[in-house]
C-alpha cells in the first residue's frame, strides 16, 4: 500500500499591507520605547505620578506591539498524512505553534465551506469553531466532528490536492461532493 502524504503551507496573498504593518509595529515600538527611557529620566530628577503613569503606559504599549507584531506574519501548515491531519501555525516562518491534529476516520461532516452543509453545521447550537486559514476568499474547507461530546469545527484552506487525498479515506457522514465546490 502507498502512503499518502501531503503538506500544504498557506500564506496570506495580501503581503503587502501585512509588511507595511509589520514595519509601523517596529517604528512604534522604538517610538515608545524611546519616549518611556526619556520619562523616566523626567520621572528620575522630579517625580511626578502623571510622569510616572506616561512611562508606565509608553513601556507597555511598546511591550505590547513587541509581541503582536508576529502575528501580522502568519502562515498555516497542514500536514497530510494516511488519514491523520496535522495543523500548525507558523510565525515569521521562524516560530512554529501545533495547533492540534485529527483523524480523518473521526470527523462526522466535512465538505467545501460554500456548501449548504457548513452552514447547517455552523448554525448548530455549541459548535467550537476554529479558523485556520490565512485568506477569507480562499478555496475553505471544513471538519465537523465531535470529541468528549463537545462539538468542534475546523476550517481550513486545503489545496485541491490534499481535498483528493482526504476523500480516499472512509468519512462516517460526508460532503464531499464535487459540486459543493461552486
Amino acid at each position: 500500500m502507498m502512503d499518502h502524504f501531503k503538506e500544504d503551507i498557506v500564506s496570506p496573498r495580501a503581503k503587502v499591507l501585512s509588511n507595511v504593518l509589520y514595519v509601523l509595529c517596529w517604528v512604534f515600538i522604538v517610538l515608545f520605547g524611546g519616549y518611556a527611557l526619556m520619562m523616566l529620566q523626567v520621572v528620575m530628577l522630579q517625580f511626578s505620578v502623571t510622569a510616572l503613569v506616561t512611562v508606565l503606559m509608553a513601556a507597555a504599549f511598546a511591550v505590547l506591539l513587541f509581541f503582536l507584531k508576529d502575528n501580522l506574519k502568519v502562515e498555516y501548515e497542514y500536514t497530510f498524512t494516511n488519514g491523520s491531519l496535522d495543523f500548525a501555525k507558523v510565525f515569521r516562518q521562524a516560530k512554529r505553534k501545533e495547533l492540534g491534529s485529527m483523524n480523518v476516520k473521526n470527523v462526522s461532516a466535512c465538505g467545501h465551506v460554500a456548501g449548504d452543509s457548513f452552514r447547517r453545521y455552523l448554525a448548530m447550537k455549541d459548535v467550537e469553531k476554529k479558523n485556520w486559514f490565512a485568506n477569507r476568499d480562499g478555496n475553505l474547507f471544513y471538519f465537523y466532528y465531535v470529541k468528549e461530546s463537545k462539538k468542534h469545527m475546523i476550517i481550513i484552506e486545503p489545496s485541491e490536492e490534499m481535498v483528493e487525498m482526504i476523500r480516499q479515506y472512509p468519512v462516517s457522514y460526508t460532503h464531499l461532493r464535487a459540486h459543493e465546490t461552486s
